[in-house]
């Protein structure tokens, strides 16, 4: 079938497996192009490794530093007349390409909040692997069915307290307008927390921990975002800010539990606002990605995924010397982004972009074109008028 792009909102329906095979393969260049990281993963479990931060996580682990590697996701196969997800794709690409050079590379497709998918994991850990020395929780679900509880909790992007009003962009039509979002109710943001805080990464720790499937100093890392202050409202100080607090929490618990584990530690690393699956659905946040994007382009300082991660890797977690911390223990890859000069250009652009002017103060087609990626569009080397076999088999 030939396969075109299918946008509604901010989601695109349709993926196309050569694309995202072409995008995975770019990701992999790019890191096999920076010197290798010394003193890197081995082993690594990498939970919600198939889009985004998490993806990138697990290029980085297996190109950069050689390690064989244990993805957990939940994507959809392809359907009579319905492509899989792009992570479905991203997944296999990524598995052939691994196993092409050498290394491990394991699959489990579920529901990683489940108690099932956890024992699945844990099995096939000691089976292929016998012990892992990195975790990355990475996981962007709208939903979670608690595995003790059986309630099924929803999460909101929300502000608290208060209505919030400001700018957004729709990014298909191209139309600058303001939103406003009411407060969430304490029910959504009990439910936010309990589907994007820290209570499941906690649960895989300890399952890990107790099965003895830890390798001694082994590692965990998890991943959050603060950004400037036009942002706070509807993120750091909205319903999803409030489950990062809590990541934060867990991330305490877990690195007091790997320090007893042969020295290992837990960070929670800030990262740099980027065009993924779960910040396309944030208002607010596309149009200040769209300035934020041209503004770092012409300073030369843009970094994608993968770039974020690699240099996570590189100069933070594996570095020679340790990680460095803020004041509140985080990890920073978002300096770049959160330079005074950076935010100060930001600011200025704000106010002054409308419907009109979106074109050439913003960099909008940047933006459409990252997005488009994660569905595997627009990759040179593609031909996308030519049939494409939708039916790709996990291996």
């Amino acid at each position: 079938m030939i396969i075109k792009p299918k946008v509604r909102g901010f989601v695109c329906v349709t993926a196309h497996p050569a694309g995202c095979a072409a995008h995975v393969g770019e990701w992999i260049n790019l890191v096999k192009s920076r010197n290798p990281i010394r003193g890197g993963p081995r082993r690594a479990l990498v939970i919600g490794a198939s889009t985004g931060y998490g993806l990138a996580s697990r290029v980085t682990a297996a190109f950069g530093c050689g390690a064989g590697t244990l993805g957990i996701f939940y994507e959809r196969p392809s359907e009579d007349g319905r492509t899989a997800t792009p992570g479905w794709y991203n997944s296999i690409a990524f598995t052939k390409a691994a196993r092409a050079a050498g290394l491990f590379a394991g699959n489990i497709n579920g529901d990683a909040f489940s108690d099932e998918i956890k024992a699945q994991a844990l099995e096939s850990i000691r089976r292929e692997m016998g012990q892992v020395d990195l975790v990355v929780y990475s996981l962007a679900s709208p939903r979670r069915a608690h595995p003790k509880t059986a309630a099924v909790h929803k999460s909101v992007l929300k502000p608290v307290g208060a209505p919030y009003t400001n700018k957004t962009v729709d990014t298909d039509k191209g139309i600058v307008s303001e939103v406003t979002i009411e407060p969430a109710s304490p029910q959504e943001i009990s439910d936010t927390v309990a589907v994007m805080g820290g209570e499941d990464w906690e649960m895989w720790m300890n399952a890990l921990a107790s099965a003895k499937l830890l390798a001694p100093g082994a590692q965990a890392a998890a991943y959050s975002y603060i950004g400037p202050e036009v942002t706070w409202a509807i993120y750091k100080n909205g319903t999803i800010g409030l489950a990062k607090n809590d990541l934060e929490r867990a991330a305490r618990n877990i690195d007091s539990l790997l320090k007893l584990n042969g020295g290992g530690r837990a960070i929670i690393s800030v990262n740099k606002a980027l065009v993924t699956q779960a910040s396309s659905a944030i208002p607010v946040v596309p149009l200040y990605i769209s300035i934020l994007y041209k503004i770092m382009k012409a300073a030369g300082t843009h970094e994608g995924c993968i770039e974020q991660m690699q240099r996570l890797f590189a100069t933070q977690i594996y570095a020679p010397s340790g990680p460095r911390f803020d004041e509140a223990g985080r990890v920073r890859v978002d300096d770049l982004e959160m330079r005074a000069e950076v935010q100060a250009a930001v600011a200025k652009v704000w106010p002054e972009v409308t419907t009109e002017n979106l074109g050439s103060l913003t960099d909008i087609a940047g933006y459409r074109s990252e997005f488009l990626k994660l569905f595997g569009f627009g990759l040179a080397g593609v031909d996308y008028g030519a049939d494409a076999e939708p039916h790709v088999q996990m291996e």
